[in-house]
């Protein structure tokens, strides 16, 4: 009885070893890099702040990324103001961000600057309104434009990309509206914490998740 146990033993040590191992997993597909980034700006004026100088640093880390590209950086105002004062100054916004992508390692021949003053907006709306999401500078790769808004296809998505970009200006207020409405989406009521968060977003110039639409994908 234990030589036939030996032997099943044997056996089966031989079959494990001459079996071949299961193929390896095929590689994850690469990831394509972004074609366009945004930059927003404070009323009347250029300067640009340090979300802004982060964002051109991952354009910055895109071109490269890509070895070699075209970029044009795209200037836009709001409504308020003169006309030729907004195309001045889309165009000093277009530089600053020309300048920054500049500063970290862009070639400054491969950035083309453009202004389109109040003529573009992002948001549509009358004469005189300071509206946020339309002072900004588009980074575009190739010449290529690429629509920047994402419309979510569910609220569950939404919600949270609501909820992180609060949390990512206002990280230290506590016992507000704001994290009531984070705790409705965080327990599936997303009706109830929706509203809030956009309209604090809004309130406070924070661009939204999805420049130029509130959920489900109705403009502003």
């Amino acid at each position: 009885m234990l030589r036939k146990l030996l032997v099943v033993l044997a056996t089966t040590l031989v079959a494990a070893c001459s079996s071949e191992p299961p193929p390896p997993p095929p590689p994850p597909p690469p990831v394509a890099a972004p074609t366009s980034f945004m930059v927003f700006f404070d009323w009347d004026r250029s300067n640009l702040s340090q979300q802004a100088v982060q964002t051109i640093g991952q354009a910055a880390a895109a071109y490269r990324s890509r070895g070699s590209a075209r970029i044009t950086a795209t200037g836009h105002t709001d409504t308020s103001g003169p006309e030729s004062y907004n195309m001045a100054l889309s165009l000093r916004r277009a530089n600053a961000v020309k300048n920054e992508l500049v500063r970290q390692g862009v070639p400054a021949d491969a950035i083309a600057v453009v202004g389109k003053g109040e003529s573009q907006p992002l948001v549509a709306t009358g004469d005189g309104v300071r509206e946020p999401q339309n002072r900004r500078v588009e980074i575009v790769f190739d010449g290529a434009m690429v629509s920047t808004t994402t419309i979510f296809s569910d609220p569950r998505s939404y919600c949270k990309a609501l909820s992180d970009k609060w949390r990512e200006y206002r990280t230290s207020q506590l016992d507000t509206p704001e994290a009531a409405a984070i705790a409705r989406c965080e327990a599936g009521d997303y009706q109830g914490g929706i509203p809030t968060l956009e309209n604090s977003l809004i309130a406070n110039k924070i661009p939204l998740p999805a420049p130029g639409y509130r959920w489900p994908g109705r403009p502003i």
